[in-house]
């Protein structure tokens, strides 16, 4: 199984992307900026960085090519809210294999490494993907989100027991960590309900309160559109 390294301050942008990346089938590590991302690199070696370009305190194109300085063999991709042809060059100059908009899309996003997934002898220049912001819906695979699909269904009953988990053990910090993982897949992949609910509990569980009502509705809500 392939390592993928998501570098971003915010934490449900990088929930968002590390869920899509555990649904293609990536083992996924988080760091909250380069600090804590140079570090787990040193350890786990990734086989993929995916990271903001800018985050408070942090350049991530220069954490790029500090990590390429140490001898990470990791392919780059790098996200913003603004992919300027300038961030791009600047992207590209670090060793970045493409830059692409930020929230990422998740057709975009797991149509785009599927074919990165084998290994890291497999090289797509970044001209190629230079124009993918302009893609259209009838322009991405749908073979890939029938997959994504089943993927989603296969794993939300475990994504369901931790929240669930987390609740009944009065842990807040494990339920907003599931239920933010499940939001950000759920809305990516077409499941807006599932994600509103999911953010609710994360919310309520930020304050102290294990929704218990609200987790049975999810719980419902999720395995009847399985």
């Amino acid at each position: 199984m392939l390592t993928a390294l998501v570098v971003d301050d915010e934490s449900e942008a990088r929930r968002r992307v590390a869920g899509l990346l555990r649904l293609g089938g990536w083992h996924v590590l988080e760091a909250n900026g380069s600090t804590d991302a140079l570090r787990q690199a040193r350890i786990t070696s990734p086989d993929l960085v995916v990271t903001d370009v800018s985050m408070p305190g942090t350049d991530g194109l220069a954490m790029l090519r500090r990590l390429r300085h140490d001898g990470c063999r990791a392919r780059f991709l790098v996200v913003t809210v603004d992919p300027t042809d300038a961030v791009r060059a600047e992207a590209a100059a670090a060793g970045a294999m493409a830059c692409l908009r930020k929230p990422i899309d998740a057709h975009l996003l797991l149509d785009f490494l599927r074919s990165r997934t084998t290994g890291l002898a497999a090289q797509v220049p970044l001209t190629a993907v230079q124009g993918a912001d302009d893609l259209h819906d009838e322009d991405l695979d749908a073979e890939l989100m029938d997959r994504l699909q089943e993927m989603y269904a296969t794993a939300l009953p475990a994504r369901l027991s931790a929240i669930a988990t987390g609740a009944r053990a009065g842990d807040s910090t494990a339920v907003v960590s599931a239920a933010h993982t499940l939001a950000g897949t759920s809305g990516q992949l077409g499941h807006p309900e599932v994600a509103s609910v999911c953010r609710a509990i994360a919310a309520d569980a930020r304050r102290g309160v294990m929704a218990h009502a609200r987790v049975v509705q999810l719980q419902a809500l999720a395995l009847a559109g399985a």
